[in-house]
């Protein structure tokens, strides 16, 4: 392998990030507990090839937002002292790892595969998968991409919210059931307050660079002490979707995600206290993640535990 292929794999793999998969990854294994709890049984096989095909996604989405951010100058306006793991993209360009013509040839191809894969599932297995694909594929192409660009003009959030929720648990439940209801739709929405609040505080390291590239997501709207109100009222909605399907299912199980509350609580101090310690902010950051995982985890379970 040579140099040039060297540096265009592992630019691939970091602009591909698996470790931040978890966000699409959580509400899928939901998705498919509920089946499982429905059916006792699960199509291993269309399991994996939809998750493939979500990954393809998230790996293009990431390309997306790697070249017009670049394009924009946003990453570009990320200076050395701010840059830490929660800034500025995933850096393939700035590193050096990709260049913009690569990144958008990444884009191309992955996102053409995942829609062929989501053409073969709807034909071969459930026809409902594709009206729900395109819609979340759709949004998460035009999350950066002109002419929308959607979190560049405030709706990057409701996008987010609608793809990483109740998308991807009724895209997946319904592709192993060939069911679909609002309840579904509804046990997606704690899963998508949380991922929101995660791009919501991972929006505070970029915050300057974001005004200067013109990219007009709601923090930059409201700005940062006022986001930190946001960012509790988020987490808050999160707790009372969990009281809202206990009250739809009387499934006692969901509320086993209440017992994060602490964490949030003082994820929400961590941040209020150190608007202007970076270091210190991140713990916040680090710990909505963290949140994320724990939550999911108890969801999964309460789909099993509750049939």
């Amino acid at each position: 392998m040579g140099s040039r292929s060297r540096r265009v794999w592992a630019g691939f793999w970091q602009l591909a990030d698996p470790k931040i998969w978890v966000a699409s990854t959580v509400p899928m294994l939901v998705g498919a507990a509920l089946a499982f709890a429905e059916e006792r049984r699960i199509h291993g096989g269309w399991f994996a090839l939809a998750l493939v095909g979500i990954y393809l996604i998230e790996i293009g989405k990431n390309a997306v937002n790697e070249f017009v951010d670049y394009v924009s100058g946003v990453d570009r306006y990320v200076t050395a002292d701010q840059r830490n793991p929660f800034s500025g993209g995933k850096k393939t360009i700035i590193d050096g790892r990709l260049l913009l013509g690569e990144t958008f040839l990444i884009a191309v191809l992955t996102l053409v595969a995942a829609f062929f894969i989501g053409l073969s599932i709807a034909i071969l297995r459930e026809p409902a998968v594709f009206g729900i694909g395109m819609a979340g594929g759709v949004l998460a192409v035009f999350y950066s991409l002109p002419p929308f660009k959607l979190n560049y003009n405030g709706l990057g959030e409701a996008a987010v919210g609608i793809t990483f929720g109740p998308l991807l648990v009724s895209g997946m439940y319904v592709m192993l059931t060939g069911e679909l209801s609002w309840t579904i739709a509804a046990i997606g929405l704690p899963i998508s307050f949380i991922i929101v609040n995660i791009l919501w505080i991972n929006q505070y390291p970029d915050f300057e660079a974001d005004i200067r590239g013109g990219k007009r997501n709601w923090l930059v709207r409201i700005g940062r002490r006022t986001g930190i109100k946001v960012y509790a009222v988020l987490f808050a909605c999160a707790y009372l979707s969990l009281l809202l399907l206990f009250g739809l299912t009387m499934n006692p199980y969901w509320l086993l995600g209440m017992l994060t509350i602490p964490l949030a609580v003082r994820a929400v101090r961590t941040a209020a206290a150190n608007l202007d310690d970076l270091p210190a902010f991140l713990k916040a950051n680090a710990a909505t993640v963290l949140i994320l995982q724990l939550v999911g985890a108890a969801m999964i379970a309460a789909s099993l535990l509750g049939g």
